[in-house]
């Protein structure tokens, strides 16, 4: 710390502070700077003045000591410093340090507080906490806050929001400091506190950590208020820990000990009411436990107790959060059967189930079902049926619904017209994606940073990059923040076009706008440097993306592996897959995918075929190309007759083979001269149904030439007449001159007539 406190003395001298006596330093300027034994500390015993000034014992903070090396001349010291109130020390000094020297401020910013007990401002406090935010020392800023938040006490919410939202609204990391703020209100058990501050971060669309989630909860464990939080992670779609579910457990004081009270009741004769099951149910579907819930249905209508609507309901949003809508459709139906009305909430989840799983048309019956009974669909439903149609590319459909909810006066909000933008830019055309976009963000009610990403993302896997550009700097200019996904979609825009400096640029940018990359941003740009040969800036990003705290995903450690392969480190691309499931995270097929091939080219067949049956251990199915790779490594370096047995065990199990299986196989028979199996194959790509054109004639026909095969490369040749497949100018160029050169002139003038036929000029 004194090494870059020195390093900042030059600096700090010519500032025009003025309680600094202009006696007290005379300094000649030399090229070096200070050097960390030319400073020394005299802590104080002195405790700070109830004005706030700066304790007389630490105006010798910095005492300058004779060094001929120092690079600052002593000529004499007559005073000590002026005494300094926090406004100066603050104001000055740490914020001066703030902009130059981040390291050196917070040392400082300690040293004061820890040593001389120095009474910083809250102002000063939050630009530390910014400071910290923005070097991940998440542990200090939360020690920090803790100490703060004591000093302020219950109540002080409201009156830091204020600072926060005006004064550093725009500074780097403020998303993380209002998120571990409202951490630290909630440890401190100031909960009313913390949930003014996650109000005020919802205004600012700023989401909360399951982390300060995880603290509400926990303090709200066993209230009612604990279900509101809860819902609102629901809402924000984060995703809940091991702890989230236990503090949950908590809550419901264990549906152990609830079964064990309600055996109670009918041991000592107090017979549990429909209500007691009903409640046993909610629990049971709260900790996902659904056979549960509906046993609980089951003992109630066993003891002619009538299980109500609310238990209906809790059964069709449980079955339907597990996958089984036919079965939440059945109960909607037995629910009918017994006089009960179907409510808002399970018309509302049977119709984002239906319309999750394709059956948006079902889902659409469903919306006017409600009508009939007397149940008015809101927006989200309507937009959710939209987006379904939108997804499936029926964007007519999408539109229709769209009129009806207008004219039944529902209107659209912003999750419709994202459906319906998303709708465009998936199956649509983009010409009218834009025309829709510019509709909508043509005044200044509609601004919302998820259409300009839907838009950019469309843009950038076009390759569009100027428009990307353009619809970027709209955003800045209508004052909008953008989000991590919009910077994402630039990067891959600029990554696709292999302009890495524009990937970059945006990169940097990430921090201008207080927001942090995360795991696709570093992914993207780990893929784009392992395809362009850089493996040292592929392993850079991963050392830095560790650094900063961001979890790799199974994409991620994909890219590892596709790097470590270029480089014929396979053993230690095999770790990899390892460190994933020691994780928690599982590769794909393409992760594997990329092993087996990058083993096929070391010509370690067996250890591609061991990486394949590691596959189905960890039920992947093996695709595709799983198989057109290992058929291509059987043909190329293994055994040619394991690569036919690979295609009859294929077949024989009824596994769906592309056309590259068959050509990979009929190319490795003409090139090993084996063309009676070479036509085998190639009969078989055609029962197959498969399109085969003139091309594939084509490669067969010319590599049998190559190898002065030409007998049977007329066979392959009235195998093409006879199925239909018209010759072109190459087939026939190949054949003249394979003939001419083993002199078979009889044959030249048999293909003569047939190319006159073709109308190809000889």
């Amino acid at each position: 710390m004194l090494n870059r406190i020195g390093h900042q003395c030059q600096s700090l001298f010519r500032l025009p502070f003025p309680w600094l006596s202009s006696s007290t330093l005379i300094l000649t300027k030399c090229s070096s700077l200070l050097s960390a034994e030319s400073l020394e500390l005299e802590p104080s015993t002195t405790s700070p003045a109830a004005n706030g000034s700066f304790p007389s014992g630490i105006l010798s903070l910095f005492k300058l000591k004779l060094s001929g090396s120092s690079g600052v001349k002593l000529l004499g010291v007559k005073h000590r410093f002026k005494p300094l109130n926090s406004t100066q020390v603050d104001d000055e000094i740490i914020d001066h340090l703030r902009n130059d020297d981040p390291d050196s401020a917070v040392e400082l910013f300690e040293l004061l507080k820890n040593e001389y007990r120095f009474k910083h401002s809250r102002v000063s406090q939050l630009v530390i906490a910014h400071v910290l935010a923005s070097q991940r020392r998440l542990r200090l800023l939360r020690s920090n806050f803790k100490q703060m938040l004591q000093e302020e006490g219950s109540g002080s919410g409201p009156s830091l929001c204020e600072p926060l939202s005006v004064d550093f609204k725009n500074w780097k990391s403020n998303a993380i400091v209002w998120d571990m703020l409202a951490f630290a209100y909630s440890r401190s058990n100031m909960v009313h506190d913390a949930l003014c501050i996650i109000a005020k971060m919802k205004d600012f669309n700023i989401q909360p950590s399951i982390l300060t989630y995880n603290s509400l909860l926990h303090n709200l464990r066993h209230s009612e208020s604990m279900w509101d939080v809860y819902n609102d992670i629901k809402e924000t779609g984060i995703q809940e820990t091991k702890q989230t579910n236990s503090i949950l457990v908590d809550g419901l004081c264990s549906i152990q000990d609830a079964l064990k009270l309600t055996n109670d009741m009918v041991k000592h004769g107090v017979n549990p009411d429909s209500v007691t099951y009903n409640t046993l149910a909610k629990g049971f579907h709260v900790l996902g436990k659904i056979n549960g819930a509906s046993k609980m249905i089951q003992e109630t209508l066993s003891k002619g107790l009538n299980p109500n609507s609310i238990t209906y309901t809790l059964l069709i949003c449980g079955n339907c959060q597990e996958g089984k809508v036919d079965e939440s459709m059945n109960l909607k139906n037995e629910m009918v059967s017994y006089g009960y009305q179907v409510n808002f909430i399970s018309y509302s989840v049977l119709v984002s189930s239906l319309c999750k799983i394709g059956r948006v048309d079902e889902a659409l019956c469903l919306l006017y079902e409600m009508e009939i009974e007397g149940l008015k669909p809101d927006v989200v439903m309507y937009s959710v049926i939209i987006h379904g149609f939108c997804k499936q590319g029926e964007i007519q459909k999408a539109i229709q619904v769209y009129m009806e909810m207008c004219n039944n006066r529902i209107f659209p909000n912003v999750f419709t017209h994202r459906a319906v933008l998303l709708g465009f830019c998936g199956r649509g055309s983009l010409f009218e994606a834009r025309k829709h976009f510019d509709m909508l963000t043509s005044g200044d009610d509609i601004q919302d940073i998820v259409l300009y990403n839907i838009m950019i993302n469309k843009y950038a896997k076009l390759g569009m990059n100027h428009e990307s550009i353009q619809l970027f700097d709209q955003i800045t200019e209508r004052g909008i923040n953008p989000t991590i996904v919009t910077f994402n979609s630039l990067i891959y825009g600029f990554c696709k076009a292999r302009d890495l400096i524009g990937a970059m640029r945006s990169f940097h940018n990430i921090g201008d706008h207080g927001l942090v990359p995360n795991a696709v941003t570093y992914t993207t740009l780990m893929n784009v440097f392992c395809e362009e040969g850089n493996m040292q800036k592929v392993f850079d990003m991963k050392k830095e993306m560790e650094s900063n705290g961001v979890e790799p995903t199974h994409v991620t450690y994909t890219v590892i592996i596709k790097s470590l392969c270029k480089q014929k480190k396979l053993q230690e691309s095999l770790l990899q897959i390892n460190h994933m499931f020691s994780h928690g995270i599982f590769p794909d097929e393409v992760s594997y995918n990329i092993l087996i091939q990058s083993f096929c080219k070391a010509r370690e067949i067996e250890k591609a075929f061991e990486l394949h049956d590691e596959m189905m251990s960890h039920n992947l199915k093996p695709d595709a190309v799983t198989y057109n790779i290992l058929m291509n490594g059987l043909c190329v370096y293994g055994d040619l007759h394991d690569a036919d047995k690979l295609l009859l065990y294929l077949k024989e199990h009824n596994f769906e083979l592309k056309k590259a299986a068959y050509t990979i196989l009929i190319k490795a028979h003409c090139v090993k001269g084996d063309v009676d199996q070479a036509k085998v194959v190639f009969s078989e790509m055609v029962e197959m149904g498969f399109e085969v054109s003139v091309r594939d004639y084509s490669a067969v026909i010319n590599r049998l030439c190559k190898r002065c095969l030409t007998y049977e490369a007329k066979g392959f040749f009235r195998m093409m007449i006879n199925n239909g497949v018209i010759p072109d100018i190459r087939v026939y160029t190949v054949l003249m001159y394979a003939f001419h050169f083993v002199g078979d002139l009889h044959s030249v003038h048999e293909l003569l007539p047939n190319m006159v036929k073709c109308g190809i000029d000889s």
